[in-house]
């Protein structure tokens, strides 16, 4: 009789324990995910949750071309309406972005104001022969401030905010300064939005 109590109560204990293992296992894996997914990468933030949408001011172009070149300013260049290229850009990444949707400034909660200052190309390596430069870098320089629209007061302002990109001029990465300049846009565009959605 007492044998067959003992048989009969095996199988219970090992469920039991099969059952306390798997609820420890579960718990253990849902803290693991709660700790990874509160630790993953978000541009959402505090700031979109107050504000809602943001207006771009175009922005001006301060690049002085009448002033004289001398050895510093030699990597200095131009180029026509790249402001308004600028501009572009960034909307465009506000609409990709999704945190802050571009309005009239009217309506606007938030107002972004910027100028380009400075556009550069400098050499980063040179061909063998040292006559041909290789590969450049391109940087779009400017100064942004971001303003609550409401209350009619600055937010933040940085000045010197850069977006840039390299490209080489000869070889398989072979790539045109057209397309350079896009890629500098995009890296510009890119950033002035993660700066803007970000935790003050």
């Amino acid at each position: 009789m007492r044998n067959h109590r003992l048989h009969t109560c095996l199988p219970a204990g090992r469920d039991l324990k099969k059952q306390i293992t798997q609820i420890i296992v579960l718990s253990t894996l849902y803290s693991l995910l709660s700790i990874l997914s509160g630790c993953g990468y978000t541009t959402r933030s505090m700031v979109t949750n107050k504000f809602k949408t943001i207006y771009i001011t175009p922005f001006a172009n301060k690049i002085d071309i009448t002033k004289e070149t001398d050895t510093a300013d030699k990597y200095k260049i131009y180029k026509p309406l790249l402001e308004t290229e600028i501009t572009r850009a960034v909307i465009n990444r506000f609409l990709w972005d999704g945190n802050l949707k571009p309005a009239k400034k009217e309506s606007a909660d938030l107002v972004l104001k910027g100028e380009l200052i400075e556009f550069r190309r400098d050499a980063l390596r040179y061909t063998q022969d040292g006559n041909n430069v290789e590969e450049y870098r391109l940087n779009l320089v400017v100064n942004i401030s971001l303003w609550n629209n409401r209350e009619e007061k600055i937010v933040w302002e940085q000045n010197g905010f850069t977006g840039d990109t390299t490209y080489f001029t000869t070889g398989p990465l072979l790539k045109s300064e057209e397309v350079a300049i896009k890629d500098a846009l995009d890296d510009l565009g890119r950033r002035i939005v993660e700066r803007t959605v970000e935790d003050w």
